[in-house]
Order: C-alpha cells, then sequence, then structure tokens
C-alpha cells in the first residue's frame, strides 16, 4: 500500500488520534508588523538581500488573503528593534484554554516572546500562559498540531529540555507530545505541515521512512511537496495557503479537492521563513488548528 493511501485500520488509529475535538479553521489569528529592519533578520545565507518595502507588501497581501477567508485577525504591536518578530509562530504555542509561552532557540529573538503573550492575554480565550524558562529552548515552528497530538521537531533551535516542557504543558489536556527529529532545515513545519487534517505534505529531502512512520501510524495520508516551499502549508479548515514559490503543489492540492489559495511570501522565503511562521493560530473552542 502507499504512502498515500490510508488503510481501514489506519483510519481507525487516526479518527482516535482526533479525540472529542474537531478540525476548523481559527478563532482568530495574530499577526506582527515587518520590522524597519527585517533585512538584519537571521537567515542560513545573510548574503541574500531582502526588500522591506516588499516584504511589507507581501506581509499585507498575506492578511488580506486571511481576511478574505472571513477570519479575524488582530495586530501585536511593531517592535522595529526585532527584525525576525513577524514570525510570531515561533513565541508561542497555543493549546486550547492554555498557551507555552516559549523560549526562542536564538538567543537575539527572546524579547519577541513577552508583546506576544500579553496580546494572548489580551485579545484571546486563553486563561493559562506558562512560561518557559532555560534550559529549554522550543521555537513554535517546530510544533504541528495533529488532533490530540503535537510533534515537536528537535531541531537547532528546539532541545530536548524544551520537548520536555511542552510535554509538561500539554499534561493533563488529553494531548500526547511525539518527538521527532529534524535532519535538515530550520524547524519542522519547515518541512512538512497539514493542508487539511487528514493530509500531510513534505519535503522528501528531509523526512524520511522513521519520521513519515510517525504521521502514517496515526492514519495520516503524506504527500511529498514538488516543491521546498510546497512543504509549508497553512491549513485553515476547508482552505489552504499555498506559497506562490510551489506552484506544482498549488496544483496537486486543488486535484485533491481542496480550496487553494496562493500568496506570495518570497521575502520572508529569503529570511527562511514561510506561512505558518507569519501567524499565531487560535483555535476555537472544542477544536484544533494547525
Amino acid at each position: 500500500m502507499g504512502a498515500g493511501a490510508l488503510a481501514p485500520a489506519a483510519a481507525l488509529d487516526y479518527l482516535d488520534a482526533m479525540g472529542s475535538s474537531s478540525f476548523a479553521a481559527p478563532a482568530k489569528l495574530l499577526v506582527r508588523p515587518i520590522s524597519s529592519r527585517f533585512a538584519e533578520c537571521l537567515r542560513s545565507d545573510a548574503n541574500i538581500a531582502i526588500d522591506v518595502d516588499r516584504a511589507r507588501t507581501q506581509h499585507r497581501g498575506y492578511v488580506e488573503a486571511l481576511e478574505r477567508l472571513g477570519l479575524v485577525v488582530e495586530s501585536v504591536e511593531a517592535d522595529d528593534d526585532a527584525p525576525d518578530a513577524c514570525f510570531l509562530e515561533d513565541t508561542a504555542v497555543v493549546m486550547d484554554a492554555r498557551s507555552l509561552a516559549t523560549m526562542p532557540g536564538a538567543p537575539a529573538r527572546r524579547r519577541e516572546v513577552e508583546p506576544v503573550t500579553r496580546a494572548v492575554r489580551r485579545l484571546t480565550h486563553v486563561t493559562d500562559v506558562i512560561e518557559m524558562q532555560l534550559p529549554a529552548t522550543l521555537d513554535g515552528g517546530d510544533v504541528l498540531r495533529v488532533g490530540e497530538h503535537l510533534f515537536v521537531g528537535l531541531s537547532s533551535r528546539t532541545n530536548a529540555a524544551g520537548a520536555a516542557a511542552l510535554e509538561l504543558a500539554a499534561k493533563g489536556s488529553g494531548i500526547r507530545v511525539v518527538r521527532l527529529t529534524v535532519r535538515d532545515g530550520l524547524h519542522l513545519k519547515s518541512a512538512c505541515t497539514l493542508a487539511s487534517a487528514g493530509l500531510l505534505v513534505y519535503d522528501a529531502r528531509v523526512l524520511g521512512d522513521e519520521e513519515l512512520a510517525c504521521f502514517l501510524g496515526i492514519g495520516l495520508r503524506v504527500m511529498p511537496a514538488p516543491e521546498a516551499a510546497g512543504a509549508n502549508v497553512l491549513a485553515l479548515g476547508g482552505a489552504v495557503l499555498v506559497s506562490l514559490a510551489a506552484p506544482k503543489t498549488a496544483e496537486l492540492l486543488r486535484a485533491e479537492g481542496l480550496d487553494v489559495h496562493v500568496v506570495d511570501v518570497g521575502e520572508m522565503h529569503k529570511a527562511d521563513g514561510a506561512l505558518t511562521c507569519l501567524s499565531l493560530r487560535i483555535p476555537r473552542a472544542g477544536c484544533w488548528s494547525t
């Protein structure tokens, strides 16, 4: 049976993995403006020039795409002394009414956490915020929710202590934390994301059989993305955002019957960022979001 197929037993496992909650578009999304110093952001190739004005235009396009889908978008205060602040997904992991304020793996990014934590408390239904402490480090981009599972990637930004802190934060919620090793790239979600509740797209150069087995084991279908940028998509209920840099991935997902919306985030790709990085999704009560 191929990797994309779903065996009957696996289908039952997948339904069990969903638990009592269901997949839905988030109640709202938090975003953060592009810093005037975005060109100084951390990235694997500092020699690639970044156009800040173009990044701002693309960021507006991202927000407008969310709003066209009828989603509520709230903006966190800007910080021009935080070049990476637009990638606010890394600063928190929201689990129903509980949120974990992370300790980003890059020390220069730790100033980004407090403003997002304040916004989570002020703008969302989250009632319990847990603050991570060193030596634990974790970037939200390394955490992928699938039903009642949180897959956490051990990467250059997320360590074992960070994964343990996530497990502690999830304790009592019915959510199980599963650790994976990120063998290449910045984050787990640089290499794989959900296109829908039951379909994972991934970068075959990064995820091998061992990692895929964890997803197949709960009944997910998996699809290799033809482009690296196609491994990071943003599932929003019945719709999915796909990068302009991944046209073949967009066509494959349309063929799956998904409502695909293409967004240009080319300047963010230069900063090792992508679609999920640019927002913090707040799930609806009783539901889960990617």
